[in-house]
């Protein structure tokens, strides 16, 4: 299976070009790539022209203002460009007399939503009805659900929670580095040989796989951020060094085949 990176940005605003993500992906491997846009950027030609330029290789998750008065409409636009997915906090509803406008709009477009946002905001009864009220569309779970980001409060009740999230057909997670889980202490000497970061804290990436499946996770580098940690090449391969115990199959879907299947069946 070809290996898919499920979640990096380009943009010539903010964090870097297409190119230098191309060198990386060329560099170890990677197939195809799921362009997710930068937060607070909401025209998606970039990553339209991207796709234009290395046909088959990228998918684009785009963006939209949702408190925009013509949001489905802008929504509608861009997913008749080629934009496979939304990213949408969860918590965001839409102005008028239907809440769920923009909502209902993804769904109609057949586009997946990668959701950002804190923990708290996804474990709650509101997502869970969000979830329920679009069995059809798939709803991609960014930084584990919430669980590596630094607002996270870290509670083993907040992890259980994400975890019965696999309840639902519909929902996935995005799986992230080593790095982001297993923080390097900064100021501590490296060492001269060997893995740099503790590979077992690693341990929730295959509680993910247990309660979700293979087909339900995939691994994103989160690049170019990822620079200031790991790097490229360590993320994927420190990521991969923790399913070494699984199968092929598990392993092929969690670096490839399942962002494969929800980003670039849509794109094609």
């Amino acid at each position: 299976m070809a290996l898919v990176d499920a979640h990096c940005h380009a943009s010539p605003l903010w964090f870097e070009p297409v190119e230098p993500l191309l060198f990386q992906m060329d560099r170890n491997g990677v197939e195809k790539a799921v362009l997710t846009q930068v937060l607070g950027q909401y025209d998606n030609s970039y990553q339209e022209d991207c796709m234009a330029r290395v046909p088959g290789r990228l998918a684009s998750v785009g963006a939209i203002d949702p408190a925009a008065g013509d949001a489905p409409q802008r929504l509608r636009y861009w997913a008749e460009r080629g934009m496979a997915g939304l990213r949408l906090r969860p918590e965001v509803r839409s102005a008028g007399e239907d809440p769920l406008a923009i909502w209902r709009a993804a769904a109609a477009a057949g586009l997946a939503i990668s959701v950002g946002g804190a923990a708290a905001n996804i474990v709650n009864d509101a997502f869970a009805d969000l979830a329920a009220a679009f069995p059809a569309m798939d709803f991609v779970l960014e930084q584990l659900g919430g669980w590596t980001r630094p607002d996270c409060d870290g509670e083993p009740e907040t992890w259980s929670a994400i975890l019965r999230l696999a309840r639902f057909p519909n929902v996935s997670l995005k799986i992230p580095t080593l790095g982001q889980i297993a923080p390097r202490q900064i100021g501590k000497p490296l060492p001269n040989g060997g893995p740099v970061l503790d590979a077992g804290k690693g341990a929730p990436l295959l509680e993910a796989l247990a309660a979700f499946g293979a087909d339900r996770l995939m691994w994103g580098s989160d690049y170019p951020v990822v620079s200031s940690r790991e790097g490229y090449a360590n993320a994927l391969n420190w990521t991969r060094a923790i399913f070494d115990g699984c199968s092929r199959n598990e392993a092929d879907a969690v670096f490839g085949g399942t962002a494969d299947r929800i980003f670039f069946a849509r794109a094609g």
